[in-house]
């Protein structure tokens, strides 16, 4: 069933559409081994009949997809946690269907301001743009297909964000800006909070806003959002993964996952979601209380940050990822918690499956799966931002 005539149902089809669906129990994982050119070897466990191969290695913090006008995937490199001016744009050429791996990555921009996203948007006159999420800037320049470096050296400023804060490393600065498109054009941007839990000085943290392509009429989409890291429009739907506070414990609030509705709250720093359903902060309180705040789509563990994710409903997808989610759980960034580090599988109502884990074992880190990005009904490619590895994931055939 496809997504798009789902949606406009409304949330409960969506429930009753992904549960009437072929759900099993639990898939069995079998272990796969990995090879990485620096010499690592490790094991993933994913379902038999797909496979995963490293396609581009050697980079960085490698973060989120997007592709180019001219079919061309993109990705970008924040580096490392630090904030940092060393980021990059890379575009992925030459992939090569048989071995699963790409023969070239070309370094399009370098010197950026932790880039964590990029969109591609085509004007009314048949302009494409490239647009960079940086961590104090929303930036665009023309696009011109089959460039392997910018031919716009005259970037336009669109938006501005604080950049000021906590240090990123005590859980509290969050410095990644996300961008997404909906279908008539609007622009989409998600701004995290500047701490754990406080009250915002400024409106635009803790926030996904709204523009038009050149930036004009920005206003506030949806709010009460920690770090809704994960935005992508899906079907009539902006979909996003959120990360909850870290002050309540090692088991709530959940990170969750949203269709995020207009000019809505979902309630942070007074609110949080704990297996799925809203309570109040101890200590941060409002005279409303939660009333109004919205519920989660689904909810995850607390504590394995929920990052980017795909919707596989394609007719001939395996009906092991069928009419589900695939989410990146990056990981507890404090090991001996240990939640996360997988790819799940996601419906709505019904218990969280693992798609593939092995990233950690026991207190070794074999990565940290970041964003997905489907490429048919039952292939995919995902970063992992730890080792700096772009893998190929496939059924086989």
């Amino acid at each position: 069933m496809n997504l798009h005539n789902v949606v406009k149902a409304g949330l409960g089809a969506i429930l009753l559409a992904a549960t009437a669906a072929i759900i099993s129990a639990q898939p069995k994982l079998l272990p796969q081994k990995v090879m990485l050119k620096s010499g690592k070897t490790f094991s993933l466990n994913l379902p038999a009949e797909f496979e995963v191969i490293p396609a581009a290695e050697g980079l960085k913090r490698v973060r989120f997809f997007a592709k180019s006008p001219d079919g061309r995937i993109i990705v970008t490199d924040m580096f490392n946690l630090a904030d940092n001016r060393r980021g990059s744009v890379y575009i992925l050429d030459d992939f090569n269907s048989n071995t699963g791996k790409f023969g070239k990555i070309i370094p399009y921009m370098t010197g950026l301001h932790n880039p964590n996203s990029v969109q591609f948007y085509t004007d009314s006159n048949g302009q494409e743009w490239i647009y960079i999420a940086e961590t104090d800037r929303l930036t665009r320049r023309k696009f011109t297909k089959g460039e392997i470096r910018p031919s716009d050296n005259d970037p336009q400023t669109i938006a501005t964000f604080p950049d000021y804060g906590l240090s990123y490393k005590y859980g509290g600065w969050h410095l990644t800006r996300t961008i997404a498109f909906s279908p008539n054009g609007n622009l989409y941007v998600s701004v995290g909070s500047s701490c754990n839990s406080c009250v915002e000085k400024e409106k635009i943290r803790a926030s996904v806003i709204e523009m038009n392509p050149d930036g004009s009429g920005q206003r506030v989409f949806a709010r009460g959002l920690r770090n809704a890291v994960g935005l992508k429009w899906i079907g009539n739907f902006l979909w996003a993964s959120n990360q909850g506070s870290d002050h309540l414990g090692t088991n709530r609030p959940d990170e969750t996952f949203y269709a995020l509705k207009d000019r809505s709250d979902y309630g942070w720093p007074y609110c949080h979601s704990a297996n799925g359903r809203i309570i109040g902060d101890p200590k941060l309180k409002r005279p409303i209380g939660c009333v109004g705040v919205v519920p989660p789509y689904s909810h995850f563990p607390a504590r394995s940050s929920a990052l980017g994710f795909e919707f596989f409903d394609d007719a001939q997808t395996s009906p092991v990822i069928k009419n589900s989610f695939l989410v990146s759980l990056h990981g507890s960034t404090d090991k001996d918690i240990g939640r996360g580090y997988k790819i799940a599988i996601m419906r709505k109502g019904r218990k969280l499956q693992d798609f593939i884990t092995g990233f950690l074992n026991r207190t070794k880190v074999n990565g940290r799966p970041c964003d997905i990005m489907k490429l048919d009904a039952n292939s995919f490619l995902f970063t992992d931002d730890h080792d700096g590895v772009i893998y190929y994931v496939r059924k086989r055939k």
